[in-house]
C-alpha cells in the first residue's frame, strides 16, 4: 500500500519561543520546518521542496510578514502555498491587508494551541480536497484527449476502408484517390494564405479536408460494373448514370 506523506508546515517567526511552541504542537501530526526571519523563510522556499502551508509572523525585523507574503504570491512556483498570518495586531485593516495579499487566515497572538491546530487542520483539509479535484480534472482531461484520439483513428480507418472499397471496383479510382488527396491538401494550403479563405482554411480544417478527400469518389460503388468498368466510350445515357456517383456519395456521407 502506498504511503501517504504527511503535510509539511513552514513556520516563520523571529521569536524562538513561538517556533518551539508551534513545532512541538505539530510535530506528531505534520512535518515542520522553521525559519527565524523572513529572509530565511524565503531562502528555505527557494532551496527545498515546497511546504503545504506557511505560518507567518507579521511583525519581524528586516522583511516583515506582509512583504514575505507579497513575494511568495508573486512567484509562480510558490503562489499557491497556503499562508496563515500570526499576529499580535487586532486591527481590521491589518487583517484586510493580509487577506488582500493572499493569506487564507489569521491567528491572533498569544497562540492558543487548540485553536491554532484546528485552523491549520481546516486549511489542510481544504487543500487536500482542492488537490484531489485538480488531479481528477487533469486525469479527465488526459482521458478525454486519449478517447478523442482513438475516435479520430477509428474515423481515419473507416474513411480509408470505404476508399479501399471504391478501389476494389476500379483500380484507376484507387490511384486517383491518392493523387486527389494530395492535390487537395496542396491547394488548400496554398489558398490558406489568401485573406478570402484564411479564416476557414486553418491547419486543423485543412487536415480534416485532407483526411476526408478519399471519400470524394465513394459514390462509384453505386455505379453498375457494366458502366464503371466499360473499356469503351460511354454512351450519353451511361455517362449520365456515371455522373450520379457524386450525389450517391453525398447522400451516403450525409446519412452516415
Amino acid at each position: 500500500m502506498e504511503k501517504i506523506e504527511s503535510p509539511v508546515i513552514l513556520i516563520i517567526d523571529d521569536i524562538s519561543d513561538n517556533l518551539d511552541l508551534l513545532r512541538n504542537l505539530f510535530k506528531k501530526i505534520y512535518k515542520t520546518r522553521v525559519a527565524n526571519s523572513g529572509e530565511r523563510g524565503l531562502k528555505i522556499l527557494e532551496e527545498h521542496a515546497l511546504p503545504d502551508l506557511i505560518l507567518l509572523d507579521v511583525m519581524m525585523p528586516g522583511i516583515d510578514g506582509y512583504e514575505v507574503c507579497r513575494r511568495i504570491k508573486a512567484n509562480p512556483r510558490t503562489k499557491d502555498i497556503i499562508i496563515i498570518f500570526l499576529t499580535a495586531k487586532n486591527e481590521s485593516l491589518d487583517e484586510e491587508l493580509g487577506l488582500a495579499l493572499g493569506a487564507a487566515d489569521f491567528i491572533s497572538k498569544p497562540i492558543h494551541p487548540s485553536i491554532t491546530l484546528a485552523r491549520v487542520n481546516n486549511q489542510l483539509k481544504i487543500k487536500a480536497a482542492s488537490d484531489y479535484l485538480k488531479n481528477k480534472s487533469e486525469y479527465l482531461e488526459v482521458e478525454v484527449s486519449r478517447r478523442m484520439n482513438e475516435v479520430s483513428k477509428i474515423q481515419d480507418a473507416t474513411i480509408m476502408a470505404l476508399a479501399s472499397l471504391a478501389e476494389t471496383r476500379d483500380n484507376e479510382t484507387g490511384k486517383h484517390i491518392i493523387r486527389t488527396q494530395n492535390y487537395i491538401k496542396a491547394l488548400a494550403t496554398q489558398l490558406s494564405s489568401n485573406p478570402t479563405f484564411s479564416e476557414y482554411l486553418t491547419p486543423s480544417q485543412i487536415e480534416i479536408i485532407y483526411k476526408s478527400a478519399p471519400l470524394h469518389d465513394i459514390g462509384k460503388v453505386g455505379i453498375p460494373d457494366s458502366i464503371l468498368l466499360k473499356p469503351d466510350k460511354l454512351t450519353y445515357d451511361e455517362f449520365e448514370i456515371m455522373k450520379t456517383h457524386t450525389t450517391l456519395g453525398r447522400d451516403a456521407i450525409m446519412a452516415a
